[in-house]
């Protein structure tokens, strides 16, 4: 596979340039079934990473090895952060994302000699939930978002954010430090990544998330749209309020950049030196196309059918590097811009 390198700045560079680029590309596997068939084609794949990408590499694995019985892959949940450790390590092939590689991360990436291709593969909306049994929130502004988590919050009771809330304590719960969605939100709420008040009730598996705010009816917090749609009937969704008046996360007013500042892209990084072996080629390619189906019926936004064309043609044109520069989080990209940007 032949590497070449790209960098960039914002999403939209990554469809109109990055992608792009790869379309001019050439000379390098087409990622067909190079092992000789189903039956042929085997191998291992380690995958882990993002708690809020597991849901569709999860789905995805499977239905690999439902058509290549004789590939094993693993798909881990140890956060993005956890996830990116591994695999700049390399103990895995595959990490699952919920934000770009940040500079730190590229740093040791550079430090140890490993290269990576960074694949976009849906569209998610970070979604803020409350107990069904909340009747008094009807929405929130970002300004109220941040005010209830940003560092040295002075927020203990609802009453805090609206005097005519109750007068009770108010119970948090959001995604651990090593958690891409964490930095994701901190960034477009607070305005740096990572900042945040720490007396909440932390978790990398968003399922534990589930089970708190359900079960309390004081309960506030904050995770990825499919854990949202897949616990509909335990979960009140908040809709948010980011200068046009309240927007409540869906397929909708996701995938058209209504919902802000809360959408984002989510992806998979494969490490350059292992994207040459038949089980992986065929597995990108099967993530990338026949995956695709996938990724709404877990509760995520797809990209459009040109997104992942050229995205295919990104991975096996070789195209290293993160067109995000290494600067991580990048809070209000809309799709609109990036089709604008790809045009």
């Amino acid at each position: 596979m032949k590497l070449t390198t790209t960098s960039g700045v914002v999403f939209g560079v990554l469809v109109a340039a990055v992608l792009g680029t790869a379309c001019q590309g050439g000379g390098s596997p087409s990622g067909s079934d190079s092992g000789g068939g189903s039956a042929n084609l085997s191998g291992s794949i380690a995958i882990d990473g993002s708690s809020t990408v597991f849901p569709i590499s999860e789905a995805v694995a499977e239905e690999f090895q439902a058509k290549y019985p004789n590939v094993r892959v693993t798909v881990g949940i140890s956060g993005t952060g956890g996830g990116f450790k591994k695999f700049l390590n390399r103990e895995i092939d595959i990490s699952d994302a919920s934000r770009p590689i940040k500079p730190s991360e590229v740093e040791l990436a550079q430090k140890n000699g490993v290269e990576y291709i960074e694949l976009p593969i849906a569209f998610d909306g970070l979604s803020v939930l409350v107990n069904p049994q909340n009747d008094w929130v009807d929405h929130l502004t970002v300004a109220e978002l941040k005010k209830i988590w940003e560092p040295g919050s002075t927020v203990k009771k609802w009453s805090d954010i609206r005097p005519n809330w109750p007068n009770v304590e108010i119970k948090l719960y959001g995604p651990g430090h090593d958690s891409g969605t964490f930095d994701y939100f901190t960034e477009a709420i607070n305005g740096k990544e990572g900042a945040a008040r720490q007396d909440f009730m932390a978790s990398e598996d968003d399922n534990v998330l589930v089970t708190g705010i359900a079960g309390d009816k004081y309960a506030l917090g904050f995770f990825g749209y499919a854990y949202y749609v897949e616990n509909k009937d335990k979960l009140k969704v908040v809709p948010i309020d980011g200068g046009d008046g309240p927007v409540t996360p869906s397929i909708e007013t996701i995938m058209d950049g209504s919902y802000k500042p809360l959408s984002r892209p989510i992806f998979i990084y494969v490490r350059a030196d292992v994207a040459s072996r038949p089980e992986i080629q065929e597995f990108v390619k099967f993530y990338l196309t026949e995956g695709k189906s996938l990724v709404q019926e877990v509760g995520y936004i797809p990209l459009t059918d040109e997104l992942y064309e050229l995205a295919l043609k990104r991975f096996q044109n070789g195209v290293t590097g993160s067109v995000f520069h290494g600067k991580g989080s990048q809070p209000g990209v809309r799709l609109q811009d990036l089709l604008k940007a790809e045009s």
